[in-house]
């Protein structure tokens, strides 16, 4: 039997919305042990984990969704900020777009750093804090904690896809690194 490429391209619609379902239920159920207070903001690299799933898998609006849905629940249940939006949304989004034009994992890892660790930060200190939250944060005060907690999700991320690729769970588009 031949095996098909796992690929946004190549999943039905119901295969789509069933890998969302399950990235946004992963996300929302770890939260809670792997949110971690850094000042103003709670980091979480399991939602950095998620996001480079779902780019990979599902690509980069659904990989952005992902993690706005993930980010109103982590907020709904008291374990995630305003912050949790451009966090999460802009890395995946990144991450997404990265896979889709160079398609391997680590370039994915590579979006949802740069994403999260450096435009994030930018878009939190600038918008999200004085708009939404009402106060000033420093940039460099997010910078750090955004940085290492997409780093180590991101890992994660392209660690788990290597180990679901070598389990026959998926194969992906381009060739592993």
């Amino acid at each position: 039997m031949e095996r098909q490429t796992t690929t946004a391209a190549t999943l039905s619609r119901t295969r789509r919305s069933a890998y969302a379902v399950v990235l946004v239920a992963t996300g929302v159920a770890l939260a809670p042990y792997t949110s971690i207070p850094v000042g103003i903001a709670k980091i979480n690299p399991t939602q950095h984990f998620i996001n480079v799933l779902a780019a990979v898998l599902l690509g980069p609006w659904w990989a952005a969704g992902i993690a706005g849905v993930v980010a109103v629940l982590r907020n709904a249940m008291g374990v995630g900020t305003l912050l949790a939006f451009p966090g999460g949304m802009i890395g995946a989004l990144l991450a997404g777009l990265c896979y889709r034009y160079w398609p391997r994992s680590f370039t994915a890892a590579i979006g949802e750093v740069a994403g999260t660790g450096l435009i994030a930060p930018v878009v939190s200190a600038l918008l999200v804090a004085p708009v939404l939250m009402e106060r000033a944060i420093p940039l460099l005060a997010l910078v750090p904690s955004f940085l290492l907690s997409s780093l180590a999700g991101a890992v994660l991320g392209v660690l788990a896809l290597r180990l679901l690729e070598q389990a026959d769970v998926i194969e992906l588009a381009g060739p592993s690194p």
